[in-house]
């Protein structure tokens, strides 16, 4: 069975993004690790060549004209996941700001080789993590999507869709099979300082300028408090996040009892506990029996 992780990235160092981390986190699953590497203006291609010996690197060149949707981010996609070799089986897909944690590799290796010969199983799909503010809090509201497909076939007629959240086929949603593991995401978390960079140029990819002026502070650091809902992580963080943890530099508290919900979620969050579903949930993929 052979594996391959691919990945994006553009100025890792100045948005502070854990794209080394990233790697890392996938690399004892893959046979080689695929990442397109924007031109940047930092030294992101230099970091990304040091990672792992694993790493084969694509030089692209982002188009900045495409500010609808993110479509720039699954256009960069799709140009690493068609430099895989196509004899591989899996494709393992991580996004900069997303970590895998150890005690899932084990697992991951499993529902890989379980549905190896099974064509129908199209992806793979994973929970999701999201961590807030610092390492100790976690988004726990409907704006938070909960499952994503992070692990595809090489299979040239799927295609990363929208903003490269997930994948699809011919337009058609993905079949998949749960992948029985979380994936850590960390992009909301990182100084005020490099969030409030982050927002003013990670948003050009979905906005137009009047926009942007209408809707993102021209601030210096991010304000993390304007956060409806939280809970306290009560677990442990991948290895390889270790050193990023204890380097953390600014303070985040929250308390998990103040809830800033709408009517329309405090019900919805009451009929999910009763019923297990959550109600008009958007699911970019079609889960098999």
């Amino acid at each position: 069975m052979k594996v391959v992780g691919f990945s994006i990235i553009r100025n890792a160092i100045i948005y502070d993004y854990p794209i080394v981390e990233a790697i890392l986190s996938i690399e004892p699953l893959c046979d080689e690790i695929i990442i397109a590497v924007g031109k940047s203006e930092d030294d992101t291609l230099a970091l990304v060549a040091q990672i792992h010996p694993k790493v084969r690197i694509i030089e692209t060149i982002w188009d900045d004209n495409l500010r609808k949707s993110g479509l720039v981010l699954a256009a960069e996609t799709n140009k690493a996941f068609d430099a895989i070799p196509g004899d591989a089986d899996w494709c393992f897909y991580i996004q900069a700001d997303e970590v895998l944690h150890e005690k899932y590799y084990n697992v991951v290796q499993k529902a890989m080789q379980t549905h190896l010969n099974n064509k129908k199983v199209e992806g793979l799909l994973f929970d999701y993590q999201h961590f807030y503010g610092s390492y100790d809090f976690i988004g726990d509201s409907r704006n938070w999507y909960r499952k994503e497909i992070r692990i595809i076939r090489k299979d040239a007629t799927i295609r990363s869709y929208l903003d490269a959240q997930g994948f699809r086929k011919a337009e058609k949603k993905l079949q998949v099979m749960p992948a029985n593991a979380s994936i850590y995401h960390y992009g909301w978390v990182k100084h005020p300082k490099h969030q409030q960079m982050k927002q003013k140029n990670f948003n050009r990819y979905w906005h137009d300028d009047h926009w942007m002026n209408e809707n993102i502070l021209d601030v210096n650091e991010f304000d993390y408090s304007q956060i409806d809902s939280l809970k306290k992580f009560e677990g442990t963080h991948p290895a390889v996040m270790q050193q990023r943890i204890r380097q953390m530099n600014w303070q985040f508290s929250f308390d998990p009892t103040q809830k800033k919900l709408s009517f329309k979620e405090r019900v919805s969050r009451w009929m999910e506990q009763i019923t297990g579903i959550r109600i008009g949930e958007y699911q970019n993929y079609k889960l098999l029996k």
